[in-house]
């Protein structure tokens, strides 16, 4: 009977990871799989060509300016609690982005989405933390399935949106989203952990400060490679975001129960991960941008015929979190790999960035992108693994907002800035090889992120010994 219950636990852990490797897999779907609908809602829906771009901005501001609400809502009223009301939030934003007629109502959809997902982020990784935190090897395999579910999502995107927009209609693209979330809400209750809730209020003051004070900062980031790094909009963006997150600061220090206990960041390696994830944000996601632009615009390949380009990279990076890091993390310890992985991150990066404008797919893309995939790979695990272990059990969903806001600001401050730097080598320009400048300038521009967060990883992140499973592993191979 003891055995049967153990091997029904084993099953119900393995398919809670698996719902919990949706959300994330959907999370990052939902930013890519918009790109080739986009010409056929602009012209359905009456979208200006400056304002066609928020349809992917609605959904990162509202996503990166709501996680740290998010995670204090999951510790507050329960992980699995707010994991369904996320997929339920998602789930109706993507039947209004569908329904929608107008400008309008297409971007309160994707505002909601972003909401949606914000919940889901931090409640999933809290409850990932709790099924499998007791044992060290079991995190580190469901910390590898789960961000190998990342590029998953992201390339899916980019082939279910091609074949959704040729072959149905743009609505679909968002429909997609609706079996998914009713499936994922009608198994949470049974698989998923409950999770403790904490007593205690939630700090109005700070939701409002920290989730307007990071939206606005967002705002600006997305904003300024349009409107100007120096425009009035881009600083009135900027100064009131700071505003917002310095009296964010001053109530934390001063109530008895803020949305973020300030006293976190004192734990070792919490604030040396976050920042690790930071810079792998900063630099992995203008990779993916400017590759992409490369295929298309140099190359000459269709959005389809791009995402098929990107496979191999996907496949790499899966291959590489889900069989080859936790074994190296075992082996190593995390910071070596961290460091390791932002290294070999900024070594492809700059191969990537000798692009040419009469190159080719196979020469000047596919070897580059396969080091900066094993890159990812090897730091993306370990570092989120200390970022999340690194917390108090009952503070997992504060953690995990935090690591999941650091990731998203940082993609998104990385991509602005690589484009400004792009579009000043030369990347607005219409030739082939202005374009292919441009493209290298943002690309070796990205690979100074990742060597910048290798630097800060060595210096910051404490060793930790590998494990006795990494030690048994070393063991048997030397025999």
């Amino acid at each position: 009977m003891r055995t049967t219950t153990s091997a029904a636990w084993s099953r119900q852990r393995w398919l809670a990871l698996a719902l919990i490797a949706a959300a994330q897999f959907m999370v990052i779907m939902d930013t890519s799989i918009i790109g080739v609908a986009l010409p056929e809602m602009q012209g359905d829906l009456g979208f200006t060509s400056a304002g066609l771009s928020w349809v992917f901005n609605a959904y990162v501001v509202a996503f990166g300016g709501l996680l740290l609400l998010g995670g204090r809502l999951a510790d507050l009223f329960g992980a699995r609690r707010i994991f369904s009301t996320g997929w339920a939030v998602l789930g109706v934003g993507s039947l209004l982005a569908g329904l929608a007629g107008g400008v309008e109502a297409e971007l309160a959809g994707r505002a909601i989405q972003g909401a949606g997902a914000a919940l889901i982020a931090p409640a999933a990784l809290s409850l990932l933390f709790m099924t499998f935190g007791a044992s060290p090897a079991d995190l580190t395999k469901a910390l590898a399935l789960y961000g190998a579910a990342a590029p998953a999502g992201g390339t899916a995107g980019v082939f279910l949106g091609g074949v959704l927009t040729e072959y149905a209609s743009w609505p679909w693209v968002f429909f997609i989203n609706l079996p998914l979330a009713v499936a994922v809400l009608a198994l949470t209750p049974s698989v998923m952990p409950r999770g403790a809730r904490q007593r205690g209020s939630l700090d109005v003051a700070g939701a409002i400060t920290a989730t307007g004070g990071l939206a606005a900062l967002v705002f600006a980031i997305v904003r300024a490679p349009d409107a100007g790094w120096t425009s009035y909009s881009t600083a009135a963006a900027v100064l009131v975001g700071t505003g917002l997150l310095g009296l964010f600061v001053h109530l934390q220090r001063r109530l008895r129960q803020p949305l973020v206990r300030l006293g976190i960041f004192k734990a070792p390696n919490l604030a040396a991960a976050n920042a690790a994830q930071f810079f792998l944000g900063a630099a992995w996601i203008p990779m993916f941008f400017f590759v992409n632009l490369y295929l298309q615009h140099v190359l000459g390949l269709g959005a389809f015929a791009s995402g098929a380009a990107l496979l191999p990279l996907t496949v790499t990076i899966m291959i590489g979190m889900i069989a080859v890091a936790p074994r190296l993390i075992g082996r190593y310890g995390p910071k070596t790999m961290t460091v390791a992985g932002l290294v070999t991150l900024a070594a492809g990066l700059v191969w990537l960035s000798l692009l040419r404008a009469d190159g080719s797919f196979v020469v000047d893309v596919l070897p580059a992108t396969l080091v900066t995939a094993a890159g990812m790979a090897m730091a993306f695990i370990p570092s989120l693994g200390l970022a999340l272990s690194s917390a108090a059990p009952e503070e997992g969903g504060l953690a995990a907002g935090i690591v999941n806001t650091n990731y998203q600001v940082g993609s998104a401050l990385g991509l602005a800035a690589m484009t400004a730097v792009a579009a000043a080598f030369g990347a607005e320009e219409s030739g082939v090889a202005s374009l292919t400048d441009g493209f290298s300038a943002g690309l070796l521009g990205a690979a100074g992120i990742a060597a910048l967060g290798a630097v800060a990883a060595a210096t910051w992140l404490r060793a930790a010994a590998p494990t006795e499973a990494g030690q048994a592993e070393q063991r048997e191979a030397v025999v």
